[in-house]
């Protein structure tokens, strides 16, 4: 299972970065893994569990691929401190999944995830900009 998620978000990045402005493409994905976060922590609320977890596997599975997409000669620190950012979130995800204060830590993931779409919405928004005024 674990390689299959792998591969789907491996293929999930390709046909999002083929298909649509790489920095719009990052944003999608950081949409996609709140959403299945939101659904995990819906699903767990419900006592659903297998999907539950099944919805995390899925937006982990999305910032393993945004990890490995990493392009560290050009990205630089920036991208090694992505790269890290991203392994903390995976492991909040893994180690949170069926605690008691589960809901509350998939929460405050979901949160930091926003805060890191949002920054990369502004820099696609502020590149299409200067782009277009180019």
């Amino acid at each position: 299972m674990q390689r299959s998620t792998s591969q789907q978000a491996t293929q999930a990045y390709r046909t999002a970065s083929v298909a649509v402005p790489p920095l719009k493409a990052v944003v999608m994905l950081y949409d996609g893994a709140i959403m299945f976060l939101q659904k995990s922590l819906q699903a767990a609320e419900a006592r659903r569990f297998e999907e539950s977890h099944d919805h995390m596997i899925r937006a982990t599975a999305i910032l393993r691929g945004l990890s490995h997409h990493l392009d560290f000669d050009r990205g630089g620190a920036l991208a090694e401190r992505l790269h890290r950012t991203y392994q903390a979130l995976i492991m909040a995800c893994l180690r949170s999944f069926g605690r008691p204060d589960a809901s509350a830590c998939y929460r405050r993931i979901i949160a930091s995830l926003t805060e890191l779409r949002d920054a990369w919405k502004f820099v696609a928004v502020a590149t299409t900009k200067s782009a277009e005024t180019s």
